[in-house]
């Protein structure tokens, strides 16, 4: 029973003591005046009465009623009804008062609690002042409240002859019961009558209808944020300008959150006042009026929800987590469905009568019935989870977090752990927790309806069904009586609050009151106390619970044979099959990703555990430790599945003896797991146990015997549960006597204690290090360090501490370091049990006795783990694989000797088994070792079904381009190890994790060395110069200098001329001076890329060679003239050194030495070709205007069309006028500046006039339709005109001459493709001689960047989150490499139909070193066969990249200086474009793809000299280009790659294409779309078994064949050989038929003695002996042999370019004739036959060989008439075809020539064309038969007989 009104309060109006304008609420009288001593008067209260503040007004309101909440100091809430009305000021008010009536009007006006009504005031300026009539009360009956100040208002109102004393006594003197569902009625004594209903359970809140309210103002989705913001502690601010909404807003919210009880601050209403409240930091609900909406905005972690406007407003900061799913998606759809039912119906075609809606109340209990379900689904089958740490003297209960998560499946579950860790649910557990007491509609709910919700998710009809008994349920307990007798209040009569009332509220006399309330309270005391026995019961724990969401865990679905392979692999261990059980290790490791296997395993293990203790020997304890690592390392810092628990007992049982009285358990190994420095589990752990001896206590001997089990509540599946035991305990409580109470908490507590005993031993078990000396755990353990500074309670801290101090003085504790450790286990210990004892009440001295305690349990185990320690070093260690060393080169040495590592796998999935199958390779255990040329490791598989396979994997030191620390986990013992992550440009990645035996400095030294090695300060250091080299690195570079005369005075005559240069007046640039040794490679700053070496005009005699060469020059000059580029000249007949001296004017090139001392220009070779007519000093001028002086020089000519290719830099920047103009020279300089750009003119005129003269108007196109775009690719110019002219007025005169869409009928003679950027030098040329063509180009930074991604996406570092393809193509496109290389293949492509129509192109882009190089070398690769074989290909790259200077140095970052410019691999990119032409021909190569793998890998590795140092002149500095020259050394290694490639194509074909057989004077011309490249397998395949297979010499020769006996005398082997991919070579497994025959064959040889042939020798033999064998049907002839399957072959083609926007399409391809390869065979020349046969059963009709065709009449067989058909004479496959028409591709029929005896003159027979002559009949005769032919006339068929016989007399 309860007191329904606490106080009764006036408060009227009172001036601010401080005199400001505002008024302040006075107590003018409260009843009873004493404060009752269970309720004391809540202070502040006048604040709560006008929460906007106290004001006069100008006019009467109406009254107004709102309930406020008051909080007190132990959380009770105090209900203020407030009644406030209002009354003519005092005069004393009023003087307060002097402002502005209208200010206050405004101010009334934003109270929004004032309605202004129509009536005017009494006397003019008349103020009211407000009063406030106040009840306090514990209890919430607001209507009741409301009706009883509306009766004392009514009375003095209505001056009723009732006393108000009486009244306010009755009031406060009304006892009413607080639940259980009764019905009382009272009077207050002024004839009225009133029925309180009170709640049928106390627990339920009541919400009338503020639930359904907020949902109206609100919304689903506001509302259900709200929700979730409430239940995460955040802050939520109400705004509304209604008080009473505010009230039931915070009400309803409250409402909802039932079953947990909102624990903070809690303020419906908010007096304004009180405003700074809302920066408190911690959570709230508050409500506000709207006026001070202004004051909130600056709150930024506060959630405003606005009830006028219907928005919720979440600052950016606050993340608010959704409810978990499916629940979030359930509960939306069913609110939907309470509070629109027509929703579901809105699209039907015929609705059905629609059902009356719920009433506003019902329609609050159905929505709080969801919000019921939504927490009984969330929380069911949480009492499994709860803890019973004591029974008596009161209940004391944990709940198990973790496991609860865990068991849900809500490990990551944001919402959920937040609501799990907040204070709600803390008090949820303390409160419903306890085992016995009385139960309500959510116990129920939570353990009976759980099934029914499941079964009732996807019935939309069910739910609701059960949503409305809920609602029916909740609806009764607040109106437990449906027919309840009317109230009857008496209310003032309308607009009573106009009228004058006579009097003010009277003052009321205390003593009748007082008098009143004692004469009650008296009664009260007499009478007995009416306790209203409560029904406690035991509290039903419901089934146990399931995931909320049924997740399939995907890989590690732990099937039964999983399961079944773990119990095996753990009998075999303890029946000591070892070899079994390594059999099955791997498997198991990988079953116990899954969280069943990993029970299993627990369950397995304790089956061998006899008392506490299983004792196994070295192997066994291995594996056992193995399989615990295993299942620990997935465990997270909670352990939600318990595995931790369980094993926890274990490992303190398992143990192996070291020596007699050592002993070490399993823990030792253990310890690296972050589970065990968590302090929640320990705790966890602990109640556990602490639970189940408590229950032990408590049952009977009988009941108990079979309970062994150890851990938490969820599995104790037994019959009575620690909770029944719990609750039956707490109902005998009360009737056991005091001593048997005593005893029964004693045993409690000795309980608790001697568990907190037992744990510390285990926690410092788990905690110290077997070594304690390496203060290991404070390091890795971040754990523990943490905690230090997060302490519980200072009390048990500093006596903790002072313990511990006393401790280490006493014991005389030396070692720091130990002392560390100990200290810190002993401060994690003695917080954890400060914190469980002080939590489950141990009493304090036996808190002392254990911190005492600690420190020595910690002390003792350090000491027995010294010992373990220093025996288990003693263990022969376990056997390791032994490390394999590395084959090594010739002259390649070891610089760090193997490191163990594991070789971890990474993207690639090949090595790891992965979707293609095959054994997992990786991850490999061995060592990696360091040489001077590269990095190689070399072990094996760590899984042991794998084999005995060698692993290994190695790349070129130069050839690292990234290399980065990782932390990762070994795969055998899962300890978190350093690694190194290595990435080299050939492709490779090296993902290492460092054994544990490899030391940080000798991982740090092996960092260091390779750092090192990658970057020598001096090219010098490379490996290809200490290779096999006399001179130590260190010794000065002059030593090179006495190689001969031609060198030392090469050096001298350079430094001469350097000096003469520089002694110029004027010089117009920086001098650009090699740099020194030192900073060799460094790339040229950004902003200086014009350093180019200008100087004035030489003097005559250095540059022309019309003066007399002196000796010394022509021994250079010999020396250049035996150099690659002088020989193709020749070849191309670009003239001699020897005529270009005597200057044979015939000739229109010519051989310049001028460059011969690199005066002109460092980067380009010695000899270069110019137009004849140019002089050599007027070269010098015009360097000038290119580029790195790189000036336009010829390095191709077409044989066919005599057009020249040259090559040069980009022209400068600036105009080259503005260069000149800039400085202020002497007089000469504007001569000078027309000179320079005049001299570029001249010389592009002088090439133009070097061209043959060709007037032929054959039409064929020019490039003018040509823009930008196709090649550009991003800028589409709408211009169709390509010449970009230096001057405007010219530029729009050719537009105007060559509208647009039209092509001009003359083609240029010459056209430049330049960088749109770089184009504006050229002049125009008056005659359109020339025309540019400006193009985009990427430039090299891009080409970095591309290979980078390129990389990542070929050698990925980790797997993809998608597995498959198509994460590699999207990586792949993203790089944009096939991008550039198409951009690449379309230039060079435009370039090579320019040339073949007869016009000369200049490229002349960047700095001519770079794209320029690729572009050319492509060009020419295109358009000659020549370069097309070996030796071609071979001299294309010494002239195009060697000797024009493309910077391998600088490209490659080979030395320290180039470090940070980083590798480009632009001379690769090149390589990949020969590749894919490769691909598209493969049959006019003679070089194989693996020739152009070895390039790309060698131009990388720093093996060779061939690709060191940046031009020829850098080489010649070194001594490099002529140390050859008479120093023939003996078999030593080779230095340069073509050596090396000579030597080894004696020895074999690697490098040889058996499919070449070239079309003569074939130009290729490849498609280029990105469609139409593939990704070369250069990037992408890998061999482990011996690493990349481009050094020849490590590469292990063919495997022996296997027909051979074994040596153990066993039967011979079977042929078959397992070929894995990504393992083994597959070209050397599986070697083409054609190298299988000749390694047979010289087999053969050496068995019988005979020596052995050269392999090129036998192919070119046989294939001689082919052609005369040849046989069209081609069998029982070689020639299937010869032939392994020919890709799809193209012949040259036509290239479509596209037109930018507008689509017309320009054909630049050639006649169809000429490009379908289909020509006459009078161009062929003989040789070109002996290749073709090889390929006469492959050819296509296109392409076959037609030496004679023509019509023939031919007689058909016996009694068939004469026929025209087309006959075909073929040479080659030594046929004579025939076919239906000329155009017919299929033929009718063959005779072969080898059968033809004889060809005669015929005569007609019957049916024979009338109209011709009988010479023209002629007859073959066959062995077969006679065939009867006839031409059109005679001379024709004379021809036809003439060939025939010629035909036959060749073969």
């Amino acid at each position: 029973m309860a007191r329904l009104a606490d106080y009764f309060v006036l408060v009227a109006f009172g001036p601010h003591p401080r005199g400001s304008g505002e008024g302040q609420g006075q107590i003018l009288q409260r009843f009873p005046e004493k404060d009752w001593e269970d309720n004391p008067f809540p202070q502040g209260i006048e604040l709560f009465c006008q929460p906007s503040g106290w004001q006069l007004c100008p006019e009467r309101n109406p009254p107004t009623f709102f309930v406020a909440v008051l909080t007190d100091i132990n959380s009770e809430r105090h209900y203020c009804a407030c009644l406030t009305f209002w009354e003519p000021a005092e005069p004393t008010q009023e003087v307060v008062c002097t402002e502005d009536a209208t200010e206050r009007e405004e101010e009334a006006d934003e109270g929004g609690l004032v309605q202004l009504s129509p009536a005017t005031p009494a006397t003019p300026g008349q103020l009211f002042a407000p009063k406030t009539l106040v009840l306090v009360s514990r209890l919430d009956h607001a209507e009741v409240f409301r009706n009883s100040l509306g009766l004392i208002y009514t009375i003095h109102v209505e001056g009723l002859n009732v006393g108000l004393e009486n009244v306010i006594g009755n009031l406060l003197t009304c006892i009413i019961p607080l639940a259980g569902g009764s019905q009382r009625t009272i009077s207050l004594g002024a004839g009225d009558r009133q029925v309180i209903q009170t709640p049928l359970a106390d627990s339920l809140p009541i919400s009338r209808c503020s639930v359904a309210l907020l949902f109206r103002q609100l919304g689903i989705t506001n509302v259900l944020s709200l929700f979730c913001a409430a239940l995460t502690e955040h802050k939520v601010l109400f705004l509304s300008r209604s008080y009473q909404r505010l009230s039931d807003a915070c009400r309803g919210l409250l409402a909802l959150l039932f079953p947990l009880r909102y624990s903070f601050t809690y303020v419906p209403i908010l007096p304004a006042q009180l405003l700074e409240v809302l920066s408190t930091p911690t959570p709230f609900i508050i409500g506000v009026n709207a006026a001070f909406q202004a004051e909130t905005q600056e709150l930024l972690d506060v959630i405003v929800a606005d009830l006028d406007g219907g928005t919720v407003t979440v600052p950016e900061c606050v993340h608010i987590p959704p409810l978990p799913e499916p629940l979030q998606s359930q509960t939306h759809s069913v609110l939907s469905m309470v509070l629109d039912p027509d929703l579901e119906l809105a699209d039907l075609a015929f609705p059905p009568p629609t059902a009356n809606a719920s009433s506003l109340k019902m329609q609050d209990k159905e929505l709080r019935a969801v919000f019921l379900r939504f927490f009984a689904q969330l929380l069911q089958g949480y009492r499994w989870c709860l803890h019973m740490v004591r029974i008596h003297p009161e209940p004391v209960i944990r709940f198990h977090k973790a496991a609860f998560l865990g068991q849900r499946g809500l490990m990551e579950d944001d919402f959920l752990m937040k609501v799990l860790e907040g204070m709600a649910f803390a008090g949820f557990v303390s409160e419903r927790g306890v085992p016995y007491r009385s139960t309500d509609l959510f116990d129920e709910l939570v353990a009976h309806e759980v099934a029914r919700m499941r079964a009732d998710e996807n019935h939309p009809q069910r739910v609701l069904r059960h949503v409305k008994e809920l609602a029916e349920q909740l609806y009764k307990n607040e109106n437990p009586y449906p027919a309840v007798a009317m109230h009857k209040v008496q209310r003032p009569g309308e607009a009573s609050h106009l009228r004058r009332v006579p009097r003010p509220f009277p003052r009321l006399d205390d003593g009748v009151v007082q008098w009143i309330v004692d004469q009650a309270t008296a009664k009260m005391q007499g009478a007995p106390p009416a306790v209203k026995a409560e029904r406690r019961t035991t509290v039903p724990s419901g089934p146990p619970m399931t995931a909320i969401l049924e997740r399939s865990s995907g890989l590690h679905g732990n099937s039964a044979r999983r399961l079944e392979v773990v119990r095996n692999c753990i009998s075999y261990v303890f029946e000591g099959k070892m070899l079994e059980a390594k059999k099955l290790l791997p498997a198991v490791l990988r079953a116990l990703k899954g969280r069943a296997a990993r029970r299993c395993l627990t369950q397995e293990l304790h089956l061998h555990v006899q008392q506490n203790r299983a004792v196994l020997d070295h192997q066994q304890f291995d594996f056992v430790v193995r399989m615990m690592n295993c299942c620990l390392q997935d465990c997270t810092s909670l352990d939600e599945h318990g595995i931790a628990a369980a094993l926890l007992p274990l490992v303190t049982a398992f143990c192996r003896k070291l020596s007699p009285g050592v002993t070490q358990f399993a823990y030792s190994c253990v310890q690296e797991h972050v589970v065990w420095s968590t302090p929640q589990f320990w705790e966890a752990m602990f109640y556990g146990d602490v639970q189940t001896h408590i229950r032990a206590l408590y049952l009977e001997p009988a009941e108990d015997q079979d309970h062994l089990q150890v851990g938490d509540a969820s599995t104790q599946e037994d019959e009575r549960s620690a909770l029944d035991v719990a609750s039956e305990q707490r109902r005998l409580w009360p009737t056991l006597s005091r001593e048997k109470q005593q005893e029964l908490v004693q045993k409690e507590e000795s309980t608790v204690f001697s568990q907190a005993i037992h744990y510390a031993n285990r926690m410092s078990y788990l905690l110290l290090p077997l070594d304690s000396s390496k203060s290991r755990l404070l390091r890795e353990r971040a754990g523990l360090g943490d905690l230090e500074s997060a302490s519980n309670s200072l009390v048990t801290n500093s006596m903790a501490g002072s313990v511990a101090e006393s401790y280490d003085t006493e014991s005389g504790f030396e070692d720091a370091e130990t002392c560390d450790v100990a200290g810190a286990v002993v401060r994690f210990i003695n917080r954890f049990v400060d914190k469980v004892c002080t939590e489950s009440g141990v009493t304090s001295d036996h808190l002392k006795g254990l911190h005492v305690m600690v420190p020595d349990i910690v002390q003792m185990h350090i000491e027995t783990l010294e010992a373990v320690h220093r025996e288990s070093k003693r263990l022969p260690p376990i056997q390791k694989p032994k490390l394999l060393r590395p084959r090594l080169l010739p002259g390649e040495e070891c610089v760090l000797d193997g490191l163990r590592v594991y070789l971890l796998p990474d993207g690639r999935e090949e090595g790891a088994g992965g979707s293609g199958g095959g054994p997992a390779l990786l991850p490999a255990e061995g060592a990696v070792f360091l040489t001077t040329y590269r990095v190689i490791f070399t072990g094996m598989p760590t899984d042991p079904l794998v084999g005995e396979q060698v692993v290994v994997r190695s790349f070129p030191v130069a050839a690292l381009t990234k290399e980065k620390r990782i932390s990762v986990q070994t795969p055998v013992d899962q300890l978190l190890q350093d690694g190194l992550q290595l990435r080299s440009c050939t492709f490779q990645l090296l993902k290492m994790a460092f054994d544990e035996e490899v030391g940080s400095d000798s991982a740090e030294l092996f960092r260091k060395q390779l750092h090192k090695l990658r970057y020598p300060p001096d090219i010098r250091g490379t490996f290809a110069f200490t290779l096999g080299s006399t001179h130590a690195p260190g010794r000065p570079p002059r030593t090179t200098k006495d190689k001969g005369p031609s060198l030392r005075t090469l050096s001298r005559n350079l430094v001469k001329n350097a000096k003469k240069t520089i002694g110029r007046q004027y010089v117009t640039r920086k001098k650009y001076n090699p740099p020194s040794w030192e900073h060799r490679g460094q790339p040229p700053p950004e902003d200086q890329e014009d350093e180019i070496s200008v100087s004035e005009e030489l003097e005559p005699s250095t540059l022309t060679p019309s003066s007399a060469l002196k000796p010394s020059d022509r021994m250079t000059m010999s020396s250049l003239v035996e150099r690659a580029c002088c020989r193709d000249y020749q070849r191309l007949g670009l003239g001699t050194l020897s005529s270009s001296l005597s200057r044979a004017k015939s000739e229109p090139f010519r051989i310049s030495p001028v460059n011969r001392m690199y005066a002109i220009c460092r980067s380009y070779p010695g000899l270069l070709i110019v137009p004849q007519s140019v002089q050599d000093n007027a070269l010098q001028r015009v360097s000038r205007c290119y580029r790195q002086n790189r000036f336009p020089v010829v390095c191709w000519r077409s044989g066919r069309s005599k057009a020249v290719l040259l090559r040069s830099g980009g022209l400068h920047g600036k105009g080259v006028v503005g260069l000149f103009k800039a400085q202020n020279t002497p007089s000469p300089g504007q001569s000078q500046a027309d000179s320079g750009s005049l001299e570029q003119e001249k010389y592009l005129q002088a090439v133009v006039s070097s061209m043959p003269c060709y007037a032929d108007a054959s039409g064929r196109n020019t490039l003018s339709g040509f823009s930008s775009a196709h090649v550009g690719g991003h800028v589409p110019s709408p211009r169709a005109r390509v010449t970009t002219l230096s001057n405007p007025m010219a530029a729009s005169a050719s537009r105007r001459t060559a509208p647009r869409g039209f092509l001009r009928p003359q083609r240029a003679a010459l056209y430049i493709i330049g960088d749109k950027a770089q184009l504006k030098g050229v002049r125009p040329d008056p005659l359109q001689q020339w025309e540019l063509v400006p193009i985009e180009v990427f430039e090299a930074r891009q080409v970095k960047a591309s290979f980078k991604k390129l990389l990542k996406a070929c050698v990925p570092g980790c797997p993809a989150a998608e597995p498959g393809p198509a994460s590699f193509l999207r990586s792949l496109e993203d790089s944009e490499w096939l991008i550039q290389i198409h951009k690449l293949l379309q230039v060079s492509v435009l370039v090579v139909e320019l040339l073949d129509s007869g016009s000369s192109v200049l490229v002349s882009l960047e700095d001519g070193w770079d794209i320029t190089t690729q572009v050319v070398s492509l060009v020419q690769l295109l358009s000659d066969p020549f370069y097309r074989t070996l030796d071609g290909f071979r001299l294309l790259v010494e002239k195009e990249w060697l000797s024009f200077g493309h910077r391998f140095s600088h490209r490659g970052a080979h030395t320290l200086a180039g470090q940070s410019s980083g590798f480009t691999p632009v001379f690769l990119q090149f390589l990949d474009c020969v590749h894919q032409v490769h691909l598209q021909f493969p049959m006019e190569f003679e070089f194989s793809p693996f020739y152009l793998k070895f390039l790309g890998y060698h131009h990388a590795s720093r093996r060779f000299r061939t690709f060191l140092l940046d031009s020829d002149y850098e080489r010649i500095e070194l001594g490099l280009l002529y140390e050859e020259k008479g120093e023939r050394r003996g078999q030593q290694a080779c230095r340069s790659v073509w050596e090396y490639v000579e030597r080894l194509s004696r020895r074999t074909p690697v490098f040889y294409n058996y499919m070449y057989a070239p079309e003569d004077a074939e130009v290729l011309r490849p498609y280029s779309n990105v469609s139409n490249l593939k990704v070369w397998d250069f990037y992408t395949e890998e061999t482990l078994a011996e690493g990349p297979p481009y050094d020849w010499e490590l590469a292990q020769g063919p495997p022996e064949p296997p027909e051979d006996e074994r040596p153990d005398g066993a039967a011979p082997q079977s042929r078959r050989r397992v070929v894995w991919p990504c393992y083994d070579s597959r070209p050397r497994a599986q070697p083409d038929a054609i190298s299988r025959l000749l390694e047979e064959l010289q087999r053969l040889e050496a068995e019988l003695g005979r020596p052995p042939e050269r392999w090129k020798d036998t192919w070119d033999r046989v294939k001689a002996a082919q052609r005369l064998e040849g046989r069209p049907d081609g069998r029982g002839t070689p020639s299937s042999l010869l032939v392994s399957s020919v890709p799809h072959h193209r012949r040259s083609l036509g290239v479509y370019l596209q037109e930018g926007p507008v689509g017309s399409t320009l054909s630049l391809s050639l006649d169809s004739d000429q490009s379908s390869g289909s020509t006459a065979s009078s161009s062929r020349q003989a040789a070109r036959r002996s290749t073709s046969t090889l390929y006469s059963q492959f050819q296509m009709a296109e392409s076959e060989n037609r030496s004679y065709e023509g019509t023939l009449y031919k007689k058909g067989a016996f009694m068939k008439p004469w026929k025209a058909r087309w006959f075909v004479l073929d040479k080659t496959k030594h046929q004579l075809r025939y076919y239906d028409h000329r155009v017919d591709t299929e033929c009718k029929g063959v005779i072969d020539l080898a059968e033809v005896e004889a060809v005669a003159p015929g005569t007609p027979t019957m049916g024979a064309p009338k109209t011709v002559d009988e010479k023209a009949f002629f007859d073959v005769k066959t062995t077969r038969r006679v065939y009867n032919f006839c031409a059109q006339d005679v001379p024709s068929a004379q021809q036809w007989v003439d060939q025939i016989q010629s035909c036959l007399s060749d073969a």
